[in-house]
């Protein structure tokens, strides 16, 4: 099983997630984070004053999926969210190793 994070601009977020569930993704965890890449930040305008910040609106959605599954996943995530402008984000595959379903106590690929 494989863990994908994926930090990407959030007006992809709904565009990803109907990728995926047309994919056969079951379920997400999505967080608001903030960062900042080569896309260094930007300027905002506040009460009429400029300023710059260095962290940028990202948001970061999580996804557990099967090994067959993962590599067509991460393809559709990165075809999703694709804009061709910088800032695009990044998707991470890392190992998972066990799943525990909470309410069943079902394991792995079948908690999924």
């Amino acid at each position: 099983m494989k863990l994908i994070v994926a930090v990407l601009k959030p007006f992809k977020l709904d565009d990803v997630r109907e990728a995926l569930t047309s994919l056969g993704v079951t379920g997400m965890t999505v967080s608001e984070v903030k960062g900042f890449g080569r896309q260094k930040g930007h300027t905002e305008v506040y009460r009429g004053a400029e300023y710059a910040t260095n962290m940028v609106p990202k948001v970061k959605i999580e996804v557990a999926v099967a090994d067959a599954l993962a590599a067509r996943a991460v393809e559709t995530i990165q075809q999703a969210a694709h804009t061709g402008s910088i800032g695009d984000g990044k998707i991470f595959v890392l190992d998972l190793p066990q799943v525990v379903r909470i309410r069943t106590g079902e394991i792995n690929e079948t908690a999924l």
